[in-house]
């Protein structure tokens, strides 16, 4: 059997997971390569703890190499361009061969794409932005908190209501008198789990003292003023903005015809294939359409969160492995998350 190359773009829990899954399941003459920017894993579910100093930098991160399974290859480099024709990627000054390709490399910020958001705020969606947003919750005196949802779709459906409620806590802690609101477009709280998760965590944001704002679409901000404003909503100053930034596909995936309109990659929602062949994305970076139980009229799609990049990594691990192997696809992506 000629070996083949799997190669997975992104070293995050997606790509992690489908690649130490993928060299669990392989022969040992095909190889795994994993190609990221950075060596260094971020643990972005535990920046809303270093967010309140709980944890520091040191504690959420370390090296992505211990992280995968020692058949898994890792490439350090910028992916500069995809290829599905030739089955080539450009990772820094190499050119990669491919046999499948698995696309996680998840959703960058784009807080530029707000006037004056980049400049004004403070966010714990990164960790640099976390370990400042610390620094600056004990500098804070008290005022008014603004935590605000610029727009959708955004990583992790739960963490702007869990930011509101560390902040509130920890200003509450420090004896720090706040004014805190919570602005968002969305109509509810994580929305595609329903009117009853919805209007349950609505409610704790409320018993917390939060006041709460659905269906409220950021506009600009004027740093120098503190003021906020949104469209077809009246303004609103604040002292600390605290934003989770829009989200952005990626370049090198809208360049090789991967995206949709909006920048995300569209894929069968049980395989991950993409139109491509051989050719699968996984995690944050796609667009998964859901059929809405609660009200089936409303077009969802699948939450960002790394819970389904995991799942998605080892489905199409499974059935790359299953292919390769001349055997029948095993798996499929349920959707299941909690």
């Amino acid at each position: 059997m000629t070996g083949k190359t799997i190669l997975v773009l992104g070293a995050g829990v997606g790509g992690i997971a489908s690649a130490n899954a993928l060299a669990k399941r392989l022969k040992p003459e095909h190889r795994v390569i994993v190609v990221d920017r950075t060596a260094r894993h971020e643990f972005a579910p535990s920046f809303l703890w270093v967010m309140i100093g709980a944890r520091t930098p040191a504690q959420v991160t370390g090296d992505v190499r211990r992280l995968l399974h020692p058949r898994v290859e890792f490439v350090q480099a910028e992916i500069a361009q995809i290829d599905v024709g030739a089955q080539t990627v450009r990772a820094g000054e190499r050119d990669l061969h491919f046999d499948y390709l698995v696309f996680a490399l998840g959703a960058g910020l784009a807080p530029e794409s707000v006037p004056g958001l980049a400049e004004a705020a403070h966010t714990s969606y990164t960790l640099t932005g976390a370990t400042k947003l610390w620094e600056a919750v004990q500098q804070f005196t008290g005022g008014r908190v603004a935590v605000v949802v610029a727009r959708l779709p955004f990583k992790c459906p739960a963490a702007p209501y869990e930011t509101a409620l560390l902040l509130k806590s920890a200003f509450d802690e420090r004896k720090v008198g706040v004014q805190m609101d919570l602005y968002t477009p969305e109509p509810m709280p994580m929305p595609v789990a329903g009117p009853g998760v919805g209007g349950e965590l609505r409610g704790i944001v409320e018993w917390a003292g939060i006041t709460y704002h659905p269906l409220t679409q950021l506009q600009s901000v004027d740093g120098a003023k503190k003021e906020l404003t949104f469209a077809h909503a009246p303004g609103a100053p604040y002292d600390l903005l605290v934003a989770i930034p829009p989200h952005s596909g990626s370049r090198a995936a809208r360049e090789a015809g991967l995206t949709n309109e909006a920048g995300w990659i569209p894929v069968d929602g049980a395989s991950l294939k993409t139109k491509h062949p051989n050719v699968f994305a996984i995690g944050d970076a796609t667009a998964i359409a859901l059929q809405g139980r609660w009200k089936p009229d409303v077009p969802l799609m699948l939450p960002k969160a790394g819970v389904f990049a995991h799942a998605q990594g080892e489905v199409v691990a499974a059935n790359i492995a299953a292919e390769v192997e001349g055997q029948s696809p095993p798996a499929a992506f349920d959707g299941h998350g909690y």
